[in-house]
C-alpha cells in the first residue's frame, strides 16, 4: 500500500481550535422469537437502511435496531465540530447536519465537552490518539480506502499520513476477521458486561462498505424510544457480527446516540438523542 507523507498540521478554524483545547426499567421478557429478517429500503445509490426488533437472545426487553449500509466510495465523510465559544459545552446534534447530508450521526466518545482520542479533519490532526487496548479508529483515507484500525495498528496508520478524516472510539466490538475481544467475553477484564444501554456502533463489512447500527427502546411509542435501555456490550458485539461486520467499534451511546438518514430534500428520518455532543460525522454524495 502506498500512502502520502505524514500530516500533523494544526487546524486553524475556531471550532477545531476548541476541539484541541426519564428513568425506567426493562419490561419482562416477551415470548421467545427468532431474529426478524431485514427489509432493506433504498435511499440512494450505495445507501440503504432497515430496522427490525431484536430477539430475546439479542437483548432483554423490547428493543429495535436501525441499520444503515453505505458505500464510502460513493459518499464523502466529514467530521463536524460544535462546541461553545468557551469550550465548556458540546453543541452538535443531527439537527445541525447540512441540508446536503444524506447521513449524520454522533461520532466517537467524549468527556465533558472534550472529544476523546484521535481526530483528523481535512488531513490535519486535531487531537492526538488516546490510549487503550480496546480502542479503534475509523479512518477515511486519502487513498480511497476506509479502515477500522485497532489500537496496535494505529501508530503506523497515523505516521503514514493517509488519514483524511479519522475518529477514535471505544470499546472495540470486533477485530481481525470478526473476532470478539476476550475482554467482552470474560468478566473481570475491565469491561462492564452486564450494563444495558441504547447503543450506536459502526462496523466494516468484508466488501468495504460501512454498517451503522443504532438500538432504540421499542415500547410506549417514539416519545420514549431514546431511553437509555438496550443491549449489553457483548450483545452489541454479537449483533454487529450477525449483521455481517468483520470489524466494529462502539460510538457514544446512551443519551448521546442519534442518527439521521435523508431520503430526499423533503423526507428525513431522524432518531434523536437527548444530549448534544462535540463531534458529528456526516456523509454527502460525491456527485
Amino acid at each position: 500500500m502506498t500512502v502520502g507523507p505524514p500530516s500533523r498540521r494544526v487546524i486553524g478554524a475556531a471550532r477545531w481550535a476548541i476541539v484541541v483545547g426519564v428513568t425506567g426499567t426493562l419490561a419482562g421478557a416477551p415470548s421467545a422469537r427468532p431474529p426478524a429478517p431485514l427489509d432493506w429500503h433504498h435511499v440512494s445509490p450505495g445507501l440503504e437502511w432497515a430496522e427490525r426488533p431484536l430477539a430475546d437472545s439479542e437483548s432483554a426487553g423490547p428493543v429495535r435496531v436501525i441499520v444503515v449500509r453505505v458505500d464510502p466510495a460513493q459518499y464523502r465523510f466529514s467530521l463536524e465540530a460544535a462546541i461553545s465559544p468557551g469550550g465548556t459545552t458540546p453543541e452538535w446534534s443531527i439537527d445541525q447536519a447540512p441540508a446536503s447530508a444524506v447521513l449524520a450521526l454522533n461520532a466517537g466518545q467524549f468527556m465533558g465537552a472534550a472529544p476523546w482520542g484521535w481526530i483528523v479533519h481535512l488531513g490535519r490532526e486535531a487531537r492526538p490518539p488516546g490510549t487503550g487496548p480496546l480502542s479503534s479508529a475509523l479512518v477515511f483515507g486519502r487513498d480511497g480506502i476506509t479502515r477500522l484500525v485497532d489500537a496496535d495498528d494505529l501508530a503506523a496508520v497515523r505516521d503514514s499520513g493517509v488519514a483524511d478524516e479519522a475518529i477514535q472510539s471505544y470499546p472495540t466490538l470486533l477485530r481481525g476477521s470478526g473476532e470478539i475481544p476476550p475482554q467482552l467475553l470474560h468478566p473481570g477484564l475491565g469491561v462492564d458486561l452486564a450494563h444495558r444501554d441504547s447503543r450506536l456502533a459502526v462496523g466494516l463489512l468484508s466488501d468495504g462498505r460501512l454498517l451503522i447500527a443504532l438500538t432504540r427502546y421499542d415500547r410506549f411509542g417514539s416519545a420514549l424510544s431514546s431511553m437509555p435501555l438496550g443491549p449489553t456490550v457483548p450483545e452489541m458485539a454479537s449483533l454487529m457480527r450477525r449483521l455481517g461486520c468483520v470489524r466494529a467499534v462502539s460510538l457514544d451511546g446512551g443519551l448521546s446516540s442519534q442518527l439521521l438518514v435523508r431520503d430526499s430534500a423533503t423526507h428525513v428520518m431522524a432518531w434523536r438523542g437527548w444530549r448534544t455532543v462535540p463531534i458529528g460525522l456526516v456523509a454527502t454524495s460525491r456527485q
